[in-house]
């Protein structure tokens, strides 16, 4: 839990403290606030009134707890801010509009067209659809942000190469989409993201290590601890597609077998599929929407009582949860979090075998139990976790801040 300061020239991480601990809470008063932060009942007071005055918070009931008066509750006031959020996927390009408790209030999702020019313009004119949409002003939105398959280069707002995205290397994503929609924008990795949006939407990775594993055309996973997200030198952690699972398991592009990115990879499974006999030999598979709607096709033989396929996803199931085992003992996770845009097909066969794998073979088994669950913001966990890391930048408190000068409003 972040603690505020009492000393001067700090007011503005101290509303951030304040800000943070009204949003994570149903309901909380100015003496709550008060014990909970470690500030004086009068700064809160001053704050508080700020808060109010900016329409970021609103007061609502009143309760009687204990002797005195009744004490008025805060709570976020959702409408007091927006921000976008813009997902850069090999099939889809998903952008959102959210509100400050980061719910969604508009989606679009577009076709990816092919090369990042046409990418930009289409990403412009969703957001003048979803702003018109909501009628919400431009002045109330705090910024937009983009998740993109990594290696990123932060610094220059750069996409580096991501994989299965034609047309796309070293391409300064960040200018382009700020000059395109008149916004400011923050890039950011899509697993990191994906992470962002779970931590701003609940608590339940808010304490202890927690792990997100990511699932679409490639994986990756993000590291938290106690609501902070690990990002890693260049902020491009996470990086785990060529962690070997099956050394006898499918060839990877890099030499190796086995690798969980080749193993849980759409192409790989969809391939197994038609091998064995479950999927159509002619079934397209040359672009990442032929094999996305394969892979669609699978899931559902699966559901449908497809042992070939069942057993296909198992297999797959299966080393991806070595993999996701492995990295949960190396970080000391409590909980997983697995989600992405493939996630929800692969839902019914993975969770059962991915929790399995943790609690037969986790080292720190015998410490403590791994929980195991799906995205709570479901298949647009990357565009809202996008839309997220501008509110996190924004609002979430963090003690480098006290040095490294203002952020923007």
């Amino acid at each position: 839990m972040r603690r505020g300061t009492n000393l001067p020239r700090v007011g503005g991480f101290n509303q951030m403290v304040v800000l943070d601990q009204i949003r994570r809470a149903d309901g909380v008063s100015r003496v709550e606030l008060a014990a909970s932060t470690g500030l004086a009942l009068q700064t809160i007071s001053n704050i508080v009134s700020r808060l109010l005055d900016q329409r970021l918070v609103v007061e609502g009931e009143r309760r009687i707890e204990g002797r005195g008066k009744p004490r008025t509750m805060l709570h976020l006031d959702p409408q007091g801010a927006y921000a976008l959020g813009v997902h850069v996927d090999p099939v889809v390009v998903t952008a959102v509009l959210v509100d400050l408790d980061g719910g969604v209030v508009e989606r679009q999702s577009i076709e990816t067209p092919v090369g990042p020019d046409a990418v930009v313009e289409a990403v412009a004119d969703a957001v003048s659809v979803m702003l018109e949409a909501a009628t919400v002003e431009r002045d109330a939105v705090l910024g937009l942000g983009v998740a993109a398959p990594g290696p990123i280069d932060l610094a220059s707002g750069r996409v580096i190469h991501p994989p299965l995205l034609e047309g796309w290397l070293d391409v300064p994503l960040r200018d382009a989409l700020a000059a395109a929609t008149g916004f400011d924008v923050i890039l950011e990795k899509d697993v990191s993201a994906a992470m962002t949006a779970e931590l701003w939407r609940g608590n339940r990775m808010l304490t202890g290590t927690s792990l997100f594993f990511y699932t679409g055309f490639g994986v990756a996973a993000a590291i938290a601890h106690d609501g902070e997200l690990f990002a890693g030198t260049s902020r491009n952690a996470g990086e785990i597609g060529h962690l070997i699972v099956d050394s006898d398991g499918p060839l990877c592009w890099c030499g190796q077998r086995g690798c969980i990115g080749a193993s849980a990879a759409p192409a790989t499974i969809v391939g197994e599929a038609v091998v064995r006999g479950s999927l159509d030999p002619r079934t397209p598979q040359r672009t990442p929407r032929e094999l996305d709607a394969a892979l669609t096709a699978v899931c559902v033989s699966a559901a449908g009582g497809d042992e070939v396929a069942s057993d296909v996803l198992r297999t797959a199931a299966r080393r991806v949860a070595r993999g996701i085992t492995v990295v949960a003992d190396l970080v000391d996770a409590g909980v997983v979090v697995l989600g992405g845009p493939s996630w929800e097909r692969l839902a019914p066969t993975f969770v059962p075998v991915v929790r399995a794998e943790l609690a037969e073979h986790a080292t720190l088994r015998e410490m403590h139990a791994v929980e195991v669950l799906g995205s709570a913001v479901g298949e647009s966990v990357g565009a809202v976790g996008a839309a997220s890391r501008v509110l996190d930048d924004a609002f979430t408190p963090r003690p480098s801040g006290l040095v490294g000068g203002p952020r923007r409003r």
